[in-house]
């Protein structure tokens, strides 16, 4: 059984202590293909090594994450142009936007969001998306950008079915991942109305721990877990969930 972790941070300060033996649990439950997004340009060469250590299960993407859009967000964008002129990424990610925090930067946001969607378009990549309270506006760059071009995976997705549905009109698979074994998360009382092909599996370790370990450090050992509330609500064997979802993966990613 291949599992496959579309978004994992696993370059986070979080497993400084136990990167290996992290690894190794999320190996040992058949998490053998970790998608890793990127942040900005502080977390490069963090990344360039983590690939260099495990390069036979790790798949780097690249991007500018959007809460740290700041006043220097035009350095930032070019530096995600400059590494991808200089090698193979597997996606644009983490990009989006973020309106939780602080929405000094929408229309900064907005501009990276649609710049580095016209990247990936360029470079003939999926796109790795990250929205938080900003769902409108996420949908009005992406309508904008509509193109059979455009596909990728709306990350971390917490919108109902009708946001579901339109992300997956618009070329995007879903991301599921701990948010959907929460009891306030509501998206496993719709989730059976998506088809499985349009679902891949993420942690987004170390954040957003699935149940039983809600509140507690992630880590993509965990997307077993993920994976085995899929197979409730899909009432299917944990083993097709794994299956489908890793191929879904690969057509996003191309590997």
């Amino acid at each position: 059984m291949i599992l496959t972790d579309t978004h994992t941070h696993l370059y986070s300060e979080e497993f400084d202590g136990d990167r290996n033996d992290m690894m190794e649990r999320a190996i040992q439950k058949g998490v053998s293909r970790f998608f890793v997004p990127s942040i900005d340009s502080s977390y490069t060469q963090k990344m360039y090594d983590l690939e260099k250590q495990f390069p036979e299960n790790v798949f780097l993407m690249m991007g500018l994450h959007p809460t740290y859009v700041k006043e220097n967000y035009l350095d930032e964008l070019a530096h995600v142009e400059k590494e991808l002129e200089k090698r193979k990424f597997q996606a644009i990610g983490e990009i989006g936007i973020d309106l939780f925090w602080d929405k000094t930067f929408l229309k900064q946001q907005q501009h990276a969001f649609q710049h580095q969607i016209q990247l990936a378009k360029k470079y003939k990549l999926a796109i790795n998306i990250h929205c938080r309270d900003a769902f409108d506006e996420v949908f009005e760059v992406l309508e904008s950008e509509k193109a059979e071009d455009l596909f990728g995976i709306f990350h971390c997705f917490t919108g109902d079915l009708g946001q579901a549905q339109r992300a997956i009109s618009l070329g995007m698979k879903l991301g599921i991942g701990g948010v959907a074994t929460f009891k306030n998360g509501k998206i496993d009382q719709f989730l059976n109305e998506i088809d499985l092909q349009e679902i891949v599996l993420e942690t987004d370790s170390p954040y957003l721990a699935p149940v039983p370990y809600r509140g507690k450090r992630n880590e993509s050992s965990y997307t077993y877990l993920v994976a085995e509330k899929l197979a409730s609500i899909y009432d299917v064997a944990v083993e097709e969930i794994a299956h489908i979802t890793t191929e879904n993966s690969k057509k996003i990613f191309g590997i």
